[in-house]
Parts: structure tokens; C-alpha cells; sequence
């Protein structure tokens, strides 16, 4: 019987993304990882290299499925509803919380050592996003904010109180799971305004 090198590393990446989104790059554990996928950990080697690239390949991977599931576009391709899409992004961190997690581990384990792995490939897709918002902003009569401010502030809107939710919990009385449907509206408001 052939091994199935697709699914086995489909597993591990899969069982992989709780792990690290539980206890970080340093924290998590190979053997849990492999037991969690059902395969043996020495699998992780070279499919991987170790684990610190199979951080990298989970977040990576995590952040291309955010950015297949939200795209910065309009419905037709031209220019998107930047407000609507703060909702989007709200509603898949919302359906979706490891991956602020995991950004938050890469930041407090990759700052020190340098650049985080793929950093030029992300900075190249960010700008297409600064992009995609200099469009928007265009086909809306200009916004006082700079694209790459507003992209900034719209993911930072629809994403911090899922980073933080303790300080959801203090300054807004209860964190967005509570109520979801009040909270999107609420992000979705705030990038109207900082849109116009």
C-alpha cells in the first residue's frame, strides 16, 4: 500500500495548529502533535524539518486560509466595501480564534531572532492589500486616512478583541462571542467612519 504523504501532512498541520495556538512554538509538544494526527512523529522530520518550520508552515497556511476566505475585493473584482469587509474579518476570527493566537506566539517568539519565515512574501501581499484599499478609497470619494493606515486600523478593529479578550471583557463589558452580532456591528460602524 502507498503512503499518502498529502493526507499525513494534512494531519499533522491540522493537529499542529491547536497545539501551537495552545502553547506556542516553544511550548507545544511533538509526541502530542503526532498523537493528535494519529501519526507517528517521526513523520514531522522530514515532511517539516522540525518543529520551529512546522510553526512556520501552520502560520503560514493559516494566514493563506484567511486570505482565501476574506478576500479584498468587491463582489465583481473592482473595489471593496471596506466596512463590510471589517465584518468579514470579524466573522472569521470569530469562527476562527487560533489564528490571532498564533500571530500572537510568532511575535513573542520571532521579534528577537529577526524577521518571521516568509516575512517578504507577506509584506508583498499586504501591499497588494494597501492596494486594494487606495481603490476603495478612491471609488469612495477619499478617505482623511493614508490606505496603509486604514487597512491597518480595519484588521486591527476587526481582530483585537479576539487578541485581547480580557480587555473586551473590562472596557466593553463581555467579549465578542457573547454577543457577535452586536460586536461586528459595532466593527463594522467604526471602519464606515474611518472610511468616509
Amino acid at each position: 500500500m502507498a503512503w499518502d504523504t498529502a493526507k499525513t501532512k494534512r494531519l499533522l498541520l491540522d493537529a499542529a495548529v491547536d497545539e501551537f495556538a495552545a502553547h506556542g512554538p516553544e511550548g507545544a509538544r511533538v509526541d502530542r502533535i503526532a498523537a493528535a494526527a494519529g501519526v507517528n512523529k517521526e513523520r514531522i522530520y522530514p515532511y517539516f524539518g522540525g518543529k520551529r518550520s512546522l510553526f512556520e508552515t501552520v502560520v503560514q497556511r493559516e494566514l493563506e486560509q484567511l486570505a482565501a476566505a476574506v478576500p479584498l475585493e468587491g463582489p465583481d473584482g473592482g473595489p471593496v466595501d471596506l466596512p463590510e469587509y471589517a465584518g468579514r474579518v470579524f466573522d472569521y476570527h470569530l469562527a476562527h480564534p487560533h489564528l490571532l493566537r498564533l500571530l500572537q506566539w510568532e511575535a513573542l517568539h520571532g521579534e528577537a531572532a529577526g524577521p518571521v519565515a516568509g516575512e517578504e512574501r507577506r509584506a508583498a501581499y499586504y501591499e497588494e492589500k494597501v492596494a486594494a484599499v487606495s481603490r476603495a478609497r478612491q471609488a469612495a470619494a477619499g478617505a482623511p486616512l493614508a490606505p496603509r493606515e486604514l487597512l491597518y486600523a480595519i484588521v486591527a478593529l476587526a481582530g483585537w478583541q479576539f487578541a485581547v479578550p480580557q480587555l473586551a471583557r473590562m472596557i466593553l463589558g463581555g467579549t465578542a462571542d457573547e454577543d457577535p452580532v452586536a460586536r461586528r456591528a459595532a466593527v463594522v460602524e467604526m471602519a464606515r467612519r474611518l472610511a468616509l
